[in-house]
């Protein structure tokens, strides 16, 4: 799609689901497509710590830091998955000092948790889980946040909005995650868009260039 349309941009990374068949290669393979496509990569990712799947361990961990590296030597920010790992995300993250940031993708955990991703650099992810009323502490997190911490995103075509439960998910419903936003927020929704928007460039300089 992107050769197709110049405009778009995006991320590569290898995500902890798939990582049933990893070889060393693959990170090599990374690396050369980051290379080729450095003008249109905006980060590393989407890439993370699952404790849900049975992924072995310390492979995922061992996965996770060499393409922290790989983001640091191109200069890249990372897009972080997470599944009751933030613990473990936040102390790697310290431990290797990256320095670049990025997004925490699908953000769902405590105002905590939420500051010391903010403090590390990182932006909080609001995607269709805040359409949800069962998700109310989720909501009350996203409330908290400040503005200048949000980005929007969808994950289409996965993690449909409340409504579209089992349908195919798409970034044309992200203004129901706005609508859901602001019901939860102060600030108006043409406040959050344009906020949300230059969060997302001031994280993604790439997104621009």
């Amino acid at each position: 799609m992107a050769q197709q349309y110049p405009s778009i941009k995006f991320a590569l990374g290898i995500h902890p689901y798939f990582l049933a068949a990893y070889q060393s290669a693959h990170l090599e393979q990374l690396k050369r497509l980051i290379e080729i496509h450095n003008n249109d990569v905006v980060a590393v990712g989407e890439i993370g710590l699952d404790a849900a799947i049975t992924i072995d361990w310390q492979l995922q961990t061992e996965v996770f830091s060499k393409q922290l590296n790989l983001a640091k030597e191109f200069a890249l920010p990372v897009i972080l998955h997470h599944r009751k790992t933030h613990n473990e995300l936040l102390r790697i993250l310290k431990t290797e000092q990256f320095p670049n940031g990025g997004i925490i993708h699908a953000f769902s955990g405590s105002l905590q948790q939420a500051e010391s991703y903010i403090q590390l650099g990182f932006k909080i992810g609001v995607g269709g889980s805040i359409t949800y009323p069962r998700a109310s502490k989720t909501r009350h997190t996203i409330s908290q946040i400040p503005l200048s911490s949000l980005v929007l995103e969808t994950d289409a075509p996965d993690m449909p909005i409340s409504g579209r439960q089992g349908q195919r998910n798409s970034p044309e419903y992200l203004p129901d995650i706005v609508q859901s936003l602001q019901q939860i927020r102060v600030e108006s929704a043409t406040e959050l868009t344009t906020a949300c928007l230059q969060n997302t460039i001031d994280i993604l300089p790439n997104v621009k260039a």
